[in-house]
């Protein structure tokens, strides 16, 4: 095992803490969070258990972290309470501070108002 993978090879943690395989190794019954939500699972509280490693050269390694399949609890179902706490928040997201309008996209926040009121002078029509 030479190159990168002998350097992201690491079953036991002995040199990166916790037990590290290369990208695209991962022995099965462990899953990223982006997996186990495909699967309708969550970690659950659980801690890591592994890691991916994928070396770049410019900046540091890609690090995916994997959880154990055995230990992920089911996705909890949305009530109709979470919907209405996740379409509050989001309408939040929308309303223009200075206005008070709903801006109808997300506000950014390097602007932290609408397009309009961050840029009055361009809405000016000469």
């Amino acid at each position: 095992m030479g190159g990168s993978f002998g350097k992201c090879y690491d079953p036991n943690g002995a040199r990166h803490g916790i037990p590290t395989f290369p990208w695209r190794y991962a022995p099965d019954g462990y899953a990223t969070r982006r997996q186990l939500r495909a699967r309708g699972l969550r970690p659950g509280g659980q801690p890591i258990a592994a890691q991916v490693l994928r070396p770049r050269y410019r900046r540091g390694p890609l690090v995916a972290y994997l959880y154990r399949l055995d230990s992920a609890k089911p996705v909890r179902p949305m009530t109709p309470a979470r919907w209405a706490s996740l379409d509050k928040a989001n309408t939040a997201r929308r309303t223009c501070p200075a206005c008070q309008q709903d801006a109808g996209y997300v506000i950014p926040t390097s602007l932290g108002t609408c397009v309009p009121c961050a840029y009055p002078e361009e809405q000016r029509v000469a």
